[in-house]
């Protein structure tokens, strides 16, 4: 039998190729005719695995999510868990910037995303944390890590010193942050991270007492 002209299509192809013409293009790029222009078939044979554009989002969104490390919740100190887990999810969505927005609306039925959910809730429960806690916890690290990764507070200063001269005399560095984007945003969600875990640790010394 002769073998196929193109690879055959799966699950993990399709969505492998659109994650790459996100990240390339954006989301805007991100459609069944341009898809299956990518993988070398016919529109409607991608149809037999994705019902709809937005189920194949969907699923590159999920695939981004499983990037995410886990095995560090219920398994180290709650403080330790909860930085190396902020540094992991942040990681997984600087490495893909425009599938940010998508991601921001919540977990729905993606399974990666529910079972992020559901680790970082149970380790925080089982340390001690009362319900209510665990979920304000996993709210504000999710603010946090998403609103890093949203987009560069250095990248938004343009590179001429004379902007900033007469009007914004506090700003008079500020042409020098885009050249330290890197730095400057990294640092950023260090501090808050650091901030952030200092006060849940005081908070959870009362809340044990």
């Amino acid at each position: 039998m002769a073998r196929p002209r193109n690879p055959l299509l799966s699950h993990e192809r399709i969505v492998e190729a659109a994650l790459r013409l996100v990240d390339d293009e954006g989301l805007d790029a991100l459609s069944t005719r341009r898809l299956a222009a990518e993988l070398g078939v016919s529109g409607p044979s991608l149809y037999h695995h994705f019902a709809t554009k937005d189920a194949l989002l969907d699923a590159v969104v999920d695939a981004v999510v499983g990037e995410v490390r886990l095995d560090m919740l219920g398994r180290d100190p709650w403080p330790d868990a909860l930085r190396a887990w902020a540094r992991s999810y942040r990681a997984a969505l600087a490495a893909h910037p425009n599938l940010v927005p998508v991601l921001a609306h919540g977990p729905g039925r993606r399974p990666n995303a529910l079972r992020l959910a559901d680790a970082v809730f149970g380790a925080l429960v089982d340390a001690g944390w009362p319900s209510g806690d665990a979920t304000r916890i996993g709210a504000l690290m999710r603010y946090l890590v998403f609103g890093s990764a949203l987009g560069s507070f250095a990248g938004g200063f343009v590179d001429d010193a004379g902007l900033y001269a007469d009007q914004y005399p506090h700003l008079g560095q500020a042409h020098l942050l885009a050249d330290r984007q890197r730095a400057v945003d990294e640092g950023a969600f260090e501090l808050g991270l650091d901030s952030v875990l200092l006060g849940l640790e005081a908070r959870f010394a009362r809340v044990g007492a």
